[in-house]
């Protein structure tokens, strides 16, 4: 075999492993701990759905993948797919309001109808409701 094609070959396996690697490092990277990490952003769930309603680009880069401080009052909490906690957050709008998801097994259910209440969560995006996902309860 010549000297280049055995070059090419291992240049080829160590892409190869490293792909490998990379690909395992970030499947089993664990997720982030929303109760100990520091929020982005401390905000009310009116101004946040104000923001994405008056001008949905600029609010998507500056809110989305990053970790929110919501408050406001419980208009409704329900389970989601999959035993997942889904608690909608007034907005003052009637079209949209900010849905937070606490993930299944997080033994959160004392959420009260009418309650004010303060959760930390990822923001994912606006679809005609703010999103949080991974939220957990801030006291």
């Amino acid at each position: 075999m010549k000297l280049y094609v055995k070059i090419i070959l291992g240049v080829i396996i160590f892409i190869a492993l490293a792909g490998i690697l990379a690909g395992i490092y970030l499947f089993r990277m664990p997720h982030k701990n929303l109760v100990k990490a520091k929020p982005d952003f401390v905000i009310t769930a009116v101004d946040l759905q104000k923001a994405f309603e008056e001008n949905e680009n600029d609010a998507t880069a500056k809110y989305v993948k990053k970790i929110l401080d919501v408050s406001g009052v419980i208009v409704e909490v329900k389970t989601g797919e999959s035993g997942a906690l889904n608690v909608t957050l007034k907005s003052g709008s009637d079209l949209s309001s900010v849905i937070c998801t606490l993930a299944a097994g997080t033994g959160q259910t004392s959420f009260v109808q009418g309650s004010q209440v303060k959760l930390r969560g990822e923001c994912s995006g606006y679809l005609m409701d703010v999103l949080l996902n991974n939220c957990v309860l801030i006291k």
